[in-house]
């Protein structure tokens, strides 16, 4: 049996959500043509693969986020380092991306996620494009 943890991955993500910016699917599509707007995939490459992705989104593998965002990173990205951006950031369902927004917040890169994440992307009317064979 497995010793309890001190607080559980589900209370992680509740406490995450209570205090970062969550967007609604049908937001997040009307705001697909702004190029202020950069969409960010966290998911596995092996899920965008599978599932396909969201058009345009930047693909930044969940273990590499915060060096990506730090500028003083020696693996800092570019594409992070844009003034004036609304970065939306996506997991599968919503937990992922609700934990990494919520420890880019601590470490003042402004953030927000997609609150179901890619699971109901599709249901509600937003464009996939998938991978190339």
């Amino acid at each position: 049996m497995a010793t309890p943890l001190k607080t559980s991955a589900a209370a992680m993500v509740a406490a995450a959500r209570n205090r970062i910016d969550e967007i609604e699917a049908p937001d997040l599509i009307a705001m697909l043509d702004d190029p202020d707007v950069v969409v960010v995939d966290i998911r596995d490459i092996r899920e965008r693969q599978r599932d396909g992705y969201i058009p345009g989104a930047v693909h930044a593998p969940r273990g590499m986020i915060e060096f990506w965002v730090d500028p003083d990173s020696p693996y800092f990205k570019e594409v992070f380092g844009q003034e004036g951006k609304k970065y939306v950031f996506h997991c599968a369902s919503g937990w992922r991306s609700a934990l990494t927004v919520a420890t880019l917040q601590d470490m003042g890169f402004d953030a927000a996620h997609l609150k179901e994440g890619f699971s109901t992307w599709a249901a509600q009317g937003g464009p996939i494009e998938k991978p190339e064979k």
